[in-house]
């Protein structure tokens, strides 16, 4: 199956944009699923860093191990589940757009299943296909708002 991709342009320099998107730390500030993240490691921030994401899934919460799999800051950045009966692939891609002062936000999110998790990967699909342009419009919400001198 294709990846599920929503994409948003955020008036805010790509550096800056890049830095907040793919901090793990901020992920419940603007995904909607995130109920918390937690570090495995003292720099979460490399290559190979992993950390445990706690989200929402319909009216359960799940926490899954992600692994830090990519980062060319300030363009792209991917993470990805270790372990469990599903994986998710998540890919962050940010453009410069207009003079620079601007971004374009591509997020990607990918799954597959491992044994009985093949069965929950359609439903997985449904839920994300729906929560994830809610949290692109939230990013850039935050975003935008920090740029107007809001509190971060």
């Amino acid at each position: 199956m294709a990846p599920i991709i929503s994409t948003i342009d955020i008036g805010r320099p790509p550096e800056e944009v890049f830095a907040y998107t793919t901090d793990p730390s901020r992920f419940p500030e603007w995904q909607f699923d995130v109920v918390s993240v937690r570090f495995d490691d003292a720099d979460p921030r490399g290559v190979g860093s992993r950390f445990m994401t706690t989200r929402r899934v319909g009216r359960m919460q799940r926490t899954t191990t992600q692994e830090i799999t990519r980062i060319d800051a300030p363009r792209k950045w991917a993470a990805r589940t270790v372990g469990g009966p599903f994986c998710l692939l998540a890919e962050v891609t940010v453009e410069p757009i207009g003079d620079g002062q601007r971004s374009r936000v591509t997020l990607s999110l990918d799954f597959t299943g491992r044994g009985l998790g093949s069965l929950l990967v359609l439903a997985i699909r449904r839920m994300a296909a729906k929560e994830a342009p809610k949290s692109a419009r939230n990013l850039k919400e935050r975003l935008e708002s920090r740029g107007r001198g809001a509190a971060a």
